[in-house]
């Protein structure tokens, strides 16, 4: 498996979280669990992404843009999620900055998909697309 698949996994992952959760309502049980699933699964994503990912693409002067706006991305999504942290599960402003966190998440997948993909893949040898996938699944893996 290359990193590019290992990583569409993940963003598949992601975006039915995503779908759930702004179609719970209320302070109930589905919607903190929801909730707790998708920060624990964008945390940990990033966390390997920027690792085994974008770390690698910052040394090409190619993708070295791309790459920081990916990881500057990564950070806004964070605030999103803090910020949904310390707002009342049954408040209006929750849905509403769940559906804000919804939409940037699913900007950032698709601009990855849809353009990182195709420079970095210009850039990265066939081995490092493996040895990255291999290095980003056993991080993914052990959190």
């Amino acid at each position: 498996m290359d990193i590019f698949k290992a990583l569409r996994e993940d963003h598949d992952k992601q975006r039915d979280l995503l779908k759930q959760l702004v179609s719970t309502s209320g302070d109930t049980k589905k919607r903190q669990q929801l909730f707790k699933n998708l920060r624990t699964a964008l945390e940990t994503h990033a966390d390997a992404e920027e690792r085994y990912f974008y770390k690698p693409l910052i040394d090409s002067d190619k993708t070295q843009e791309k790459a920081r706006h990916g990881i500057a991305e990564h950070h806004e999504i964070d605030e999103l999620i803090t910020e949904l942290d310390q707002t009342d599960f049954s408040s209006p402003a929750w849905l509403r900055i769940a559906k804000n966190l919804k939409e940037r998440v699913e900007h950032h997948l698709d601009e990855e998909e849809h353009q990182v993909f195709q420079i970095a893949g210009k850039v990265l040898s066939t081995s490092q697309k493996e040895s990255l996938s291999k290095a980003y699944q056993d991080h993914m893996n052990t959190k």
